[in-house]
């Protein structure tokens, strides 16, 4: 994997940790960007793997773009309207279809400020623990831009379309406390102790049968655009296969005997 986005699988549980403190860990860079879809590419494709963590080195989770190549109008940010254009469709947009086409369960570290996209980010994320030095904004605004990156799909279905709108009109910061106030985040904590309360709640959920962990977030996500009666249906095609699986009857043979089940992910 790239030195910008470090991958680190324990049992059943990656953390990847964008690795950029020189730039805050800015995402906009094609390195950060290929790395990122190669690390979902890889986590789709690998049955060992049941729940992912993602957080930053350093002080900041995400600064977002890089505001030095926004001003030299450089990289992603540069060109004519149509190239700038194609340079967001082919460029930073590809996180966010990344992230949300990760299959297993993500959660979001935010060891320090997310900022723009990497507010986005974290909004891409199925839940977020922060520390106390955390802070987001929607700060698109505050520069004369706008959400480029999917951040007007994501930020609304986390907080709400009222929140979203404050954040994304003002462009102010929001700290720890007033994002868990408004179910951004579910837990805030120490930093020496935010990857520890992660890994905790990567652990609960990693125990779980793993393709029942996969069809379930399928099935949240699905139900965020679909009808109460495709649900229906996706479901019992789903619970169909689940019904056969190895995990299943073990989980049940474990119930009834009283000991803990060992899940093969089969």
């Amino acid at each position: 994997m790239s030195e910008c986005l470090l991958y680190k699988q324990e049992g059943r549980i990656v953390t990847l940790t964008m690795n950029r403190d020189d730039t805050r860990n800015a995402i906009s860079s094609d390195e950060m960007i290929d790395a990122f879809e190669a690390a979902a590419r890889k986590i789709n494709q690998d049955d060992g793997v049941s729940v992912v963590i993602l957080t930053g080195e350093g002080k900041a989770f995400s600064s977002g773009g890089n505001v030095k190549d926004m001003n030299d109008k450089s990289g992603m940010f540069g060109g004519t309207p149509v190239e700038l254009r194609e340079g967001y469709k082919r460029g930073i947009q590809r996180i966010p279809l990344a992230m949300h086409n990760l299959e297993v369960p993500l959660i979001a570290a935010v060891n320090g400020p997310a900022i723009g996209a990497g507010c986005d980010l974290a909004m891409m994320c199925d839940m977020r623990i922060a520390s106390d030095r955390a802070k987001f904004a929607e700060s698109f605004a505050k520069i004369g831009i706008i959400p480029g990156d999917g951040g007007a799909w994501f930020l609304p279905r986390v907080i709400g379309m009222s929140r979203a709108c404050e954040m994304a009109f003002t462009g102010e910061t929001v700290d720890a406390e007033t994002a868990l106030s408004w179910g951004m985040v579910s837990e805030v904590t120490t930093p020496d102790q935010l990857l520890e309360r992660a890994n905790h709640l990567a652990e609960r959920i990693a125990v779980n049968p793993p393709r029942a962990l996969r069809m379930t977030k399928k099935l949240l996500k699905e139900g965020q655009k679909v009808s109460l009666e495709t649900l229906l249906e996706l479901s019992a095609s789903m619970q169909a296969l689940a019904h056969h699986t190895a995990d299943h009857e073990e989980a049940i043979a474990a119930m009834l005997e009283k000991r803990t089940a060992i899940f093969r992910g089969n």
